[in-house]
């Protein structure tokens, strides 16, 4: 059986029932045998009726893992500490979406104690498995949720994100790793490390699936401070623009493991280009030293705040590098931590001009994964250089999506933008990926625009349209029925003869951001129907003829960018 949310659809439309499906889940958990895998399962009689009682929904059937610091009504909270353990009364929001929506929840998973750490051998309860490599660290915090998949047993998992733990045991694992937007999903029910930038994650096989599962959880919480609904414009997955432009860091700002982990980073810039991508180099230095204040600034006192009784009174509790850690925030002093704001804020300005004419930034997940040996013999600074390229996503207010690159060692790439741009990492990922997705729809709230000029994707003026909520949904070419001509930085298409057909691109707008895009038009443009060859009559920009007749005429070229690329030869 395919535990996939495709494969676990196709299952049921075959005739096979859910029952089916968690007898299964449950003897590959007997086969991967792993004692520290789970802390709390759901035992065999109760998961049978569970599967048997399902409600119907998107995710039907659908087998499960929440990391151990999320809530589950009736099952208990560890975070992997022992005193710590007590029994919610209530789901998390994240966990009551899923179980609405039909999933089947397995148990519960190991995590670094408190989700503190990245590597995953931070628990009493032992170090799950590397299900890809066994000689290799998991990757923490969210260690088990990346293990249960990893594995085969769980379809998906939930873990959670704050420094890199939804990202970096993606990669030790070779899976996929989605960090939405913080405050997109509820972290109400988790157990703090960071409150003001913790994240709810999702681990899968595949792009589309953990889209699919943020689609489910994503949605504001009146009870939860840092919820944060999403705009208009929001979709889990979205088209990738054909022709993305990408932000990558300059060369002597990266770090590596070895070489085998620089050629395989090197040769994934490299297919992303040869697949049409713009790429340029930036320094990302501002945002790397951003990164050491979360381990080493304001943000240590919040992570000590969220257990500071635990820390002042009962520290024998505590895993003993936990325990380290966290008695470090106790000595913080409140002007500094104005210091490491301020520091923020002027990163989150840097990271909004660069984004205003990029789509995305690609990343290393991180410099490579380390042998358990090694993380033995350094586990302070082996688990920090896990977090090089993690850890100031969230400072940052960036949603982040990483993917595994296939190669000798574990590596992944991760596509950093800006929040709620989730649905575009989401389809720039699954692309690198070579993974098919369903064409996007156009919303009750949406309407169609044909662009055909600088306004297409990687061309000056796009910004204009991701500004106004644009999506990209597809390639087109107009019925052969208009003339192009050129205003000097862009085109202008009217109904002529002899027609030809123009090449641009469908992107889908917001109905209440149609009003002012128009008004940032200039003449002699504008909006007006355009047929295209598949016979749909969307909006377009369309020039007023007589304005433009003594323009240049293109019609040619069928189309701006080949008449650009005219001019560059």
């Amino acid at each position: 059986m395919d535990f996939t949310v495709s494969g676990i659809r196709a299952h049921l439309a075959a005739g096979g029932g859910a029952v089916a499906i968690a007898e299964e889940a449950l003897e590959r958990i007997a086969r991967f045998g792993d004692p520290a895998l789970f802390l709390h399962a759901v035992p065999r009689d109760a998961l049978l009726r569970d599967a048997a009682s399902l409600p119907p929904g998107p995710l039907h059937g659908v087998p499960f893992v929440v990391k151990d610091n999320i809530a589950v009504a009736g099952m208990p909270t560890t975070a992997a500490c022992r005193a710590f353990s007590h029994v919610p009364a209530e789901d998390a929001p994240a966990v009551a979406r899923l179980k609405a929506a039909g999933a089947l929840l397995l148990g519960k998973v190991n995590l670094d104690q408190f989700a503190t750490g990245l590597n995953g051998t931070r628990s009493p309860y032992g170090t799950p498995r590397n299900a890809r490599d066994a000689r290799l660290v998991p990757g923490g915090s969210s260690s088990g949720s990346a293990t249960a998949v990893a594995a085969g047993i769980a379809a998906f998992s939930l873990g959670t994100d704050t420094a890199g733990s939804g990202r970096v045991p993606a990669m030790a694992q070779g899976i996929v790793g989605l960090k939405p937007t913080v405050g997109l999903v509820p972290s109400r029910g988790v157990v703090p490390a960071c409150r003001s930038i913790d994240c709810v994650s999702v681990f899968a096989q595949s792009v589309a699936d953990a889209a699919t599962v943020l689609g489910v959880i994503a949605g504001a919480d009146a009870q939860d401070p840092y919820s944060r609904p999403s705009p208009p414009f929001f979709r889990a997955i979205d088209a990738a623009p054909p022709r993305p432009r990408l932000l990558a860091p300059l060369p002597d700002e990266l770090v590596f493991d070895g070489p085998v982990e620089a050629a395989l980073y090197d040769a994934a810039l490299a297919r992303l280009t040869a697949a049409g991508a713009s790429l340029t180099r930036v320094s990302i230095a501002p945002f790397l030293a951003l990164a050491r204040r979360l381990y080493d600034g304001a943000w240590v006192a919040e992570r000590t705040s969220a257990l500071r009784d635990w820390v002042e009174n009962r520290p024998d509790a505590l895993h003993p590098v936990t325990r380290a850690i966290l008695e470090g925030g106790l000595n913080r002093r409140t002007v500094d931590a104005f210091d490491d704001f301020h520091a923020q804020a002027e990163a989150r300005l840097l990271a909004r001009a660069m984004f205003a004419a990029a789509d995305a930034l690609v990343l290393p997940t991180a410099p490579g994964i380390p042998t358990l040996e090694v993380m033995a013999a350094d586990p302070i600074g082996a688990n920090s250089r896990l977090g090089t390229y993690t850890n100031f996503v969230n400072l940052c207010d960036l949603a982040a999506l990483a993917v595994p690159v296939p190669g000798d060692v574990p590596f992944g790439l991760t596509f950093v933008a800006p929040a709620f741009r989730d649905g575009a990492l989401a389809g720039i990922g699954a692309a690198f990926v070579g993974e098919p997705l369903e064409a996007p729809t156009v919303a009750a709230d949406e309407v169609e625009l044909f662009c055909i000029g600088a306004h297409m994707s990687g061309l000056p003026l796009n910004p204009q349209v991701l500004r106004h909520g644009g999506r990209f949904l597809r390639e087109a070419t107009s019925a052969p029925l208009y003339r192009l001509k050129s205003l000097g930085n862009r085109p202008g298409m009217f109904r002529g003869a002899p027609g030809v057909s123009v090449a641009g691109e469908v992107w889908a707008l917001p109905l209440a951001g149609i009003g002012p895009f128009l008004v940032e038009i200039p003449p002699p443009l504008g909006f007006g129907r355009v047929e295209l060859a598949d016979g749909t009559k969307p909006l377009g920009f369309i020039a007023e003829e007589g304005a433009v007749r003594d323009a240049p005429d293109i019609s040619h070229h069928g189309g701006w960018r080949a008449f650009l690329a005219s001019q560059a030869r």
